[in-house]
């Protein structure tokens, strides 16, 4: 991910007379673009797959409602800004910073948050093994106490946000962070494990006892999918 792209307007300026915004919003999701557009990525399971955790019709309006618009809204800022460019109105594409590093991050954030999940028969819940795990109880003590803090870091959230592992990619230690709306996790930290903590992630199911659904969604983290991250960082 590209630092600088969710930053400032001026970098915003400094891509677009480098001809170079779409090639460097593109690695923001990996393979959820195609073309230069962004898609909507595929879950690889049904959307009423992690029930009673979190219900189908959750999941379904999370994905083809929250997430799509994300996506839809990327792509204009997208096609707005190289527009500007063609018209060489450099302070038009620097005031779409703000679009781009909101449904940008929309975007990042959940393609990720997809893939964090899984149900209970094809690895969801648990605890994490290996690596991971060692990795866990050196830089938080234990596995519980990774929770606990992860889950009063969520609960601290005012408003909407995002609490996440991540991994320094520096000193090479974990850490728990949040971020505020869909501001994705930048820079020197690699983000490994990112729980969803809008309302339109929980509210329908759980109402305003969100701390349940902060419980609950442990029973379908995908610890595979972090360890991999873990690995890659």
């Amino acid at each position: 991910m590209a630092t600088s792209l969710f930053r400032a307007a001026p970098s915003v300026r400094a891509a677009l007379r480098a001809g170079s915004i779409k090639s460097r919003v593109a690695p923001l999701a990996g393979t959820a673009f195609t073309r230069g557009k962004a898609t909507l990525p595929d879950l690889s399971y049904d959307y009423g797959a992690l029930e009673p955790h979190i219900s189908g019709k959750i999941m379904e309006i999370h994905h083809k409602g929250h997430h799509q618009t994300y996506v839809n809204n990327l792509n204009q800022a997208l096609e707005q800004i190289s527009e500007a460019k063609e018209q060489n109105k450099e302070m038009a594409a620097a005031a779409l910073a703000s679009a781009l590093n909101f449904n940008g991050g929309g975007h990042t954030n959940h393609t990720l948050f997809w893939e964090n999940l899984a149900p209970n028969n094809k690895g969801g819940g648990g605890e994490p093994e290996g690596s991971l795990k060692s990795a866990i109880e050196k830089d938080f003590g234990s596995f519980d106490t990774f929770k606990k803090q992860m889950n009063t870091a969520l609960a601290g959230i005012q408003g909407s946000g995002w609490a996440w592992l991540v991994k320094d990619k520096t000193a090479g230690t974990l850490q728990v962070v949040t971020r505020a709306n869909q501001d994705p996790v930048v820079g020197n930290l690699a983000p490994l494990l990112g729980i969803d903590a809008w309302e339109h992630a929980y509210y329908l199911q759980y109402q305003n006892r969100k701390a349940e659904y902060f419980s609950a969604i442990w029973n379908v983290i995908n610890w595979s999918t972090v360890a991999k991250r873990m690995e890659k960082a």
